[in-house]
């Protein structure tokens, strides 16, 4: 099915290809299941992405695979300079062909996108839970309330030690740490998490994911927050905090972070935006982000985060074949 689905934007695309040098490539015979041959169209050139942090472990793992078996000599970069920083190298006269987003672009994103001529196309692509990350050593925070979370992290919120959360927590100091504003996840937990309200003075924010994994894995009163795969992924130094959204202790997990799952009240969907112009313009581009909804599913399970719906899915996909 997903040679089938590319091969008939191959057909819309092959004038493009007749013009655009840099993009065209060759073909190659494969055969099908009958034994009959069938041609596939070589695609050459490059895919540029940047954005989430978050994302970004979904988009290598998608990309290693795409050139690796699909199109070998279309070369596709990504990086991860988070979502905001992400956006702005998005939206610019010959800015990335996609930006990766642990949050929906914003209306002033979308002003400047229209002022710029890009078309822009979201592309929901996986569900990601936010995580609260302990040390651990710590054996008292286990179990934590979404309000108890909440008041750690607020300004306001009146929690300065641990025993400021519980009378029975030590009188130890809390350690708070996220990423920094250039991350869609730092602007998810400050709108819908604690409703835009400051976070609490002294966070430590960083800009790279490995480097708050390191730091809550050596400090025995930490407490953290970031998404479910890079959790996943570190099991071994860190601990997740079961949350009581009022039904009792939830664990962040594939099954419970789901749209309408018992993890929901910290789950999100995280995007890829695609310039539709550099699509229209350049095959291998458009070819990428079919191939990313063909194997989204795949791509999600294995690098922690929870897989879209079939129906999802179908419906990214016709829209992207309608770019014709």
């Amino acid at each position: 099915m997903k040679k089938l689905k590319r091969l008939s934007v191959f057909a819309m695309l092959a004038s493009v290809m007749v013009f655009g040098a840099a993009c065209s490539g060759g073909e190659k015979s494969a055969e099908t299941t009958n034994g009959s041959k069938e041609t596939e169209t070589q695609l050459e050139g490059s895919v540029v992405i940047d954005g989430s942090g978050t994302v970004y472990p979904f988009m290598a793992k998608m990309a290693e695979n795409y050139m690796s078996n699909e199109q070998e000599n279309v070369s596709v970069e990504v990086s991860r300079s988070g979502t905001s920083a992400g956006f702005k190298k998005f939206l610019e006269k010959d800015g990335t062909d996609y930006n990766d987003a642990s949050r929906q672009i914003k209306d002033e994103e979308k002003a400047k996108a229209e002022e710029l001529g890009i078309e822009v196309k979201e592309m929901k692509v996986a569900l990601d839970g936010i995580t609260i990350v302990i040390n651990k050593e710590n054996d008292w925070a286990k179990e934590l309330t979404k309000e108890e979370i909440v008041e750690i992290f607020l300004a306001d919120g009146g929690k300065k030690k641990w025993s400021d959360v519980r009378p029975d927590f030590p009188a130890e100091e809390i350690q708070t740490y996220g990423p920094n504003e250039n991350h869609g996840t730092y602007e998810f937990m400050f709108e819908n998490i604690l409703e835009e309200k400051p976070l609490v003075e002294g966070i430590n924010l960083q800009q790279d994911y490995a480097t708050l994994v390191d730091l809550v894995a050596k400090d025995k009163n930490a407490i953290g927050f970031f998404g479910y795969g890079y959790y996943a992924n570190n099991k071994e130094k860190l601990s997740a905090v079961n949350v009581d959204f009022g039904n009792g202790p939830v664990e962040p997990s594939l099954e419970t972070i789901k749209e309408d799952g018992d993890y929901a009240p910290f789950t999100r969907p995280v995007f890829t935006y695609l310039n539709v112009n550099k699509a229209k313009e350049n095959p291998q581009v458009l070819d990428y982000a079919i191939y990313t909804m063909e194997n989204a599913q795949d791509i999600a399970e294995e690098t922690g985060f929870a897989p879209l719906s079939d129906e999802d899915i179908q419906s990214i996909l016709g829209e992207l074949n309608e770019l014709e």
